[in-house]
């Protein structure tokens, strides 16, 4: 058998959702510089994923009536499922799950509001999928998804569904809203311990009149308004400067030009010197080790790459996947899979034929993990959290579940390449990429593949036992590390 591409298989696990064999063997070929590079400047690559949709020799989808993503919840968490098994982008998809959670919104919230259709719309449709030509926000996450800080955030200050989710639309001189302006500071920049209440209240004033408008009616669209007559003109005073020179007052402004009082909060808040540091760990966490303590060194850095280079979010990637440590094998498997990460990695490395994503929606939210859905601003709980025992045995049920509707490609895709049980055991774990297991696990999947009678290759046996050993794999403790 061949040897496995452990660098290879770490990079497209963590970059990405895992790959199938013949993706690890493309990217193999191009050594670790190239198959990194190809990964992170993905603007080269045709981004075709969503035409796949429907074909022959792609995941499915079960849909009820004509496929709409734009308008029902159900078609667009499938189609962006889709995306994260067959995007030829991964790191697209990967960087917009972890803007999710970052900018934690509800759709329950958004449509309970807006209705389900303006609801679905806001959250997820493309640019062209909508009226205004205004891209819902997932859109959003994936457009920027390795971009300009500052430019996210302003979009997401601009957001209808953040407008919904954070009340922004009801944020009016007469009663400021304080929901943006805190979690503006708190959760997407520089984080609790850099700014007071007093900063809270001064920001919602600073973003009176960012509001919400409905245009062309009820068959039109929704669309963020700067509504200066709504807009408090006085001067803010914060406990942090928000100018360059140091000045911790944004100054009065006339209705017309108040608009400027919340860009001006933006350039701070992206410029403070706790945002780096804090995005920096995040992206840590995210893509190279949450059991560890951080290394210091690399996140001071990643951070002086995001002031440097003007609040790009790339560069702190390059470093952080140029690194010693990202390559460091001490640092494989030192993530806890988040549950769809866990759903589409299993997809990938086990196999998709006849099965379809929709499949995977019902036990993503008994693992902990629904889609345009998180419980709170705050986003999910992550590392060990995600591990209740109920949120396990979904896990274990979906390996199940997996494994035998591939029985029959595993089976096909194993014939000819193992001689023995223990064979088919060392073909099992290189497919499924998973950590090494300790004897005592090791030899529990032996004893599976020995048991039944003498060995004889059969195509019955083959897709018993490669189905068997698939469910088990994915099920063990090993497989949720990536």
């Amino acid at each position: 058998m061949a040897s496995r591409e452990l660098l290879i298989e770490h990079l497209l696990r963590r970059v990405g959702f895992g790959a199938a064999p013949d993706d690890i063997a493309q990217y193999a070929e191009l050594g670790y510089p190239g198959a990194l590079a190809r990964l992170v400047d993905y603007e080269s690559v045709h981004d075709g994923v969503d035409d796949r949709i429907g074909q022959p020799g792609f995941v499915a989808m079960t849909l009820n009536g004509a496929f709409s993503p734009a308008t029902n919840i159900a078609h667009a968490r499938q189609r962006w499922l889709f995306r994260m098994v067959h995007s030829q982008r991964p790191l697209e998809e990967k960087m917009a799950l972890f803007w999710h959670n970052h900018f934690a919104t509800a759709f329950s919230k958004v449509s309970g509001t807006l209705g389900a259709a303006d609801g679905t719309r806001a959250m997820a449709a493309k640019a062209s999928e909508t009226a205004g030509g205004a891209p819902g926000q997932l859109e959003l996450f994936r457009e920027h998804a390795v971009g300009n800080f500052r430019t996210l955030l302003t979009a997401m200050a601009k957001d209808v569904a953040m407008l919904v989710w954070l009340d922004g639309r009801t944020n009016v001189k007469r009663q400021p809203q304080e929901n943006f302006a805190r979690e503006l500071m708190e959760l997407f920049t520089m984080g609790v311990g850099h700014y007071a209440e007093t900063d809270v209240y001064a920001g919602a004033r600073v973003f009176t009149g960012w509001n919400l408008q409905r245009v062309n009616g009820a068959n039109g669209f929704n669309a963020f308004l700067y509504d200066a007559r709504q807009h408090e003109t006085s001067a803010k005073e914060f406990t942090f400067p928000i100018y360059a020179g140091g000045s911790k007052v944004i100054p009065a402004r006339s209705e017309a030009e108040g608009i400027q009082d919340g860009l001006d909060l933006i350039d701070a808040v992206v410029r403070h010197p706790a945002t780096g540091p804090r995005l920096a760990r995040k992206l840590y966490g995210y893509f190279l080790n949450e059991v560890d303590e951080p290394d210091a060194g690399l996140i001071a850095a990643m951070a002086s790459d995001y002031y440097q280079g003007g609040f790009e979010i790339k560069p702190m990637l390059i470093r952080l996947f140029t690194s010693p440590q990202f390559v460091d094998p001490a640092n494989y498997f030192t993530r806890y899979s988040w549950p769809v990460e866990f759903v589409v990695r299993a997809i990938k490395e086990m196999g998709w034929t006849g099965f379809s994503v929709n499949d995977t929606l019902n036990p993503l939210i008994t693992m902990g993990q629904q889609l345009f859905e998180p419980p709170d601003v705050a986003g999910w709980d992550l590392g060990q959290a995600w591990f209740t025992s109920g949120a396990m045995l979904a896990r274990m049920n979906f390996a199940a579940q997996l494994a035998t509707n591939q029985k029959f490609a595993l089976r096909d895709a194993v014939k000819g390449q193992v001689r023995s049980p223990e064979g088919l055991v060392s073909w099992s774990m290189d497919r499924l990429t998973t950590a090494a297991f300790d004897s005592g696990s090791y030899n529990a999947l032996l004893d599976y593949a020995r048991a039944g009678g003498a060995w004889t290759g059969s195509d019955a046996q083959l897709a018993v036992k490669a189905s068997g050993l698939a469910h088990l794999i994915v099920g063990s403790g090993e497989y949720q590390l990536v």
